[in-house]
């Protein structure tokens, strides 16, 4: 240091005494700016020259101690640091957290064993009121394993084996550690139901990884075996296994919780209503068949009858092909519970139902027009579906080729549901009658406000054809391609899928080589599928997968295909295979979660 330098920092230190007062061992020094202002410059030496001269009192105060320790560090003068720390675990005995520090300036001189051996006494020797700041500094100086050691200190002090639950289960989750995280969790629900709702958040935000939910879903299950009075474990792993789709194992939890509770089977009517828009519509009968008849007679009972029938009619149109046996057995269950439960307001959305096979599946319009005009006519029938019974209307017009009847009605439910999803749904039938008229224009109009409808599926429809009408005009600007196109959608739409596979070969041999192609073989491939052709529709997805030029529906044709060999063909060892490819193949594809699923089933792994 230079002369005059020394001088000016001496006269400095000198004023310090005289103009301070007397003050509390942890009250901030006056002075101690300067040495801040050095120490964030680096003049660490001027840090330690200021600091040194002041009393042991000053030196372990609140406003200097943790510059001047810092400083000492940075000059690589151990010992002194090891001596200031000292100094302040004599002079706080209250504040355990210098006892943490010690040993810190242990580790940092490279004595390790020192530096645990002070952790060590510092967790022995806590009180229940230092706990929770000498954990929180242990994860400070990045401690993790000390932190826990001192939250299981104050567990033991407490002799409460869930205190502190809640920090221990950050720290887990912070440090990755998995299993910890599972087992506090478990403790934590297991003794206090209100922890519930946290635990949910906290597992939803941390599990990601498959052997993640395979390990917490072990667990579960023994805890629901060994302690089967407490609701929180079924809970929990009700929870579980419909974050993870396995809606016949939470129908096991759900019917357990509903006979324990007596909850009238509500817990069992949400999750078969949720499992029915998954498609798992074995699942959803059996929920619903034991509401009917575990409460029969009752409100939930007649509406689980309701539903039961609507999931077997779900099941009956997604199984191709289409069985007309079947169609007429779901007929006479309608009209039998129609004649158990009477022609009600209540019972309006079977009639809806009733008209809807008539109408698509039995060809029989007329009935279908009848029944939907009982219930339009119904009085006290609820608005929604009366309007719901219009938009099927509008359907039966479209059918019978009379598209401004359908749009008339289409656009009553618009206009009576502004602004939420049946009138959204009426607006994308009427985009849909303007893009099977060949009215690319004004149909983009209908989509670009559906394009922002709350409801999500919705708005995915919209997107999609939006996009169609988009990419299938740019070169083709008549349209005449996707003019071709869409009169086959239509004609999907009527149920007549020979004429519509008939059409798309007509329009690939039109158009060779049109944009439109990968759309073309992927919808005749899923109308071969329906109509029961599986090794058609397997050769046609297959002309998709083995052509660089259709990238764009490869990854939904190879899923497609997957399912075919799964579901309909029944080669198992081929739809594993399948579903492999497209987990590897396409790792971005929205497929892949549900790929990854069916994979690890049909591997054994006992997901569901």
């Amino acid at each position: 240091m230079r002369p005059h330098s020394f001088l000016v920092a001496a006269t400095l230190l000198l004023a310090i005494p005289v103009q301070a007062q007397p003050q509390k061992p942890w009250a901030p020094v006056s002075g101690t700016a300067l040495a801040q202002d050095y120490a964030r410059r680096g003049e660490h030496e001027k840090v330690v020259f200021l600091f040194e001269k002041l009393s042991v009192e000053e030196q372990t105060s609140l406003a200097v101690f943790p510059v001047y320790l810092t400083s000492l560090q940075v000059l690589k003068r151990h010992k002194d640091a090891e001596k200031l720390a000292k100094k302040a675990v004599k002079l706080h005995p209250e504040d355990a957290t210098m006892g943490v520090t010690l040993g810190s300036v242990y580790a940092a001189s490279g004595d390790a064993p020192a530096a645990e051996k002070q952790w060590q006494k510092v967790v022995n020797q806590l009180a229940p009121a230092q706990v929770q700041p000498v954990a929180a500094e242990f994860s400070r100086r990045e401690l993790p394993k000390w932190a826990e050691r001192a939250y299981l200190r104050g567990r033991a002090l407490a002799k409460n084996d869930t205190e502190y639950a809640p920090q221990l289960i950050q720290l887990y989750t912070q440090n990755q550690n998995q299993p910890q995280v599972l087992v506090e969790t478990l403790r934590l629900v297991g003794q206090d139901e209100k922890h519930l709702p946290f635990v949910r958040n906290m597992l939803q935000n941390d599990l990601h990884e498959e052997k993640d939910f395979d390990a917490l879903e072990k667990l579960l299950l023994t805890a629901t075996q060994d302690h089967p009075d407490q609701t929180a474990y079924s809970e929990l792993l009700l929870w579980l296994q419909m974050q993870r789709h396995d809606f016949s194992g939470a129908l096991v939890q759900a019917r357990a919780l509903d006979r324990r509770g007596r909850s009238e089977g509500s817990r069992v009517m949400l999750l078969s209503a949720i499992a029915q828009q998954n498609k798992d519509y074995e699942s959803a009968i059996d929920g619903y068949a034991y509401v009917a008849k575990e409460y029969r007679g009752s409100s939930n009972g007649n509406v689980a009858r309701q539903r039961l029938l609507q999931a077997r009619e779900a099941q009956v149109r997604d199984t191709y092909p289409v069985d007309v046996t079947k169609v007429r057995a779901l007929v006479g269950d309608y009209e039998q519970l129609l004649a158990e439960l009477g022609r009600t307001p209540d019972t309006a959305p079977v009639l809806r139902n009733l008209a809807n096979l008539y109408a698509f599946q039995l060809n029989d319009r007329p009935k279908a027009m009848s029944l939907l005009q009982e219930v339009i006519d119904m009085p006290r029938a609820s608005e929604e579906v009366v309007d719901e019974a219009k938009v099927t209307q509008g359907d039966l017009y479209l059918l019978k080729g009379e598209p401004w009847e359908a749009s008339l009605l289409y656009s009553q439910v618009e206009k009576s549901h502004k602004d939420s999803p049946l009138g959204y749904e009426a607006k994308l039938r009427n985009a849909r009658l303007s893009y099977y008229a060949g009215d690319f224009k004004l149909a983009q109009s209908h989509l670009d406000i559906l394009k922002e409808a709350t409801t999500r599926e919705i708005a995915n429809d919209a997107m999609q054809l939006s996009l169609l009408i988009q990419d299938n005009t740019v070169e083709d600007t008549l349209g005449l391609g996707l003019r071709a196109y869409a009169a086959v959608e239509q004609l999907v739409f009527q149920n007549k899928l020979r004429e519509a596979i008939t059409g798309l070969d007509a329009l690939l041999e039109k158009f060779p080589g049109h944009s439109l192609a990968d759309d073309t073989y992927y919808l005749k491939a899923q109308l071969l599928r329906r109509t029961g052709d599986f090794p058609g529709a397997i050769a046609t997805l297959e002309r998709i997968t083995a052509n660089p030029k259709y990238d764009v529906l490869s990854d939904d044709a190879l899923f497609l295909l997957a399912r075919i060999q799964e579901e309909d063909v029944k080669d198992k060892v081929k739809a594993q295979e399948l579903y492999n490819q497209a987990i590897t193949k396409y790792p971005g594809s929205i497929y892949v979660a549900e790929a990854r699923k069916r994979f690890r089933k049909l591997r054994g792994d006992g997901v569901q």
